[in-house]
């Protein structure tokens, strides 16, 4: 099994910034594909911005050009920085990611973190 931990949610001013952070744990054989998506109130689940093994981004209309989505050097952890924040951006975020982990590692599944608030309130 493979677990994915959200951190670096909360509050935060209209145009300010927030850095998340994922990080996948457990018996891993390989990630491959990671991302965020969010959920905010009465809307249905939207992706926020993915990045694959070779670092190819995908983005949301909304996100493009302010949010970026990077990977850590081991690959298995996942950032995205959020800049010039609006209330809209207000959500719960939830990290995503496509892996194998020990020891069926020709099965490759989908797994999600339990999410994490953004606040952007003034």
């Amino acid at each position: 099994q493979i677990q994915l931990m959200e951190s670096g949610g909360g509050l935060v001013q209209p145009g300010g910034s927030l850095r998340l952070s994922c990080a996948a744990s457990g018996n891993i054989f390989k990630i491959n594909e990671m991302g965020w998506y969010r959920l905010a109130p009465g809307k249905e689940r939207e992706m926020v911005g993915t990045i694959s093994n070779d670092d190819t981004t995908n983005y949301a209309n909304f996100a493009k050009g302010r949010f970026t989505v990077t990977r850590g050097p081991a690959r298995h952890t996942v950032y995205l920085q959020m800049n010039d924040l609006k209330p809209e951006d207000t959500a719960v975020y939830r990290c995503n990611a496509f892996g194998s982990g020990l020891p069926s590692i020709w099965s490759i599944n989908e797994y999600w973190g339990q999410g994490i608030q953004v606040t952007v309130s003034s």
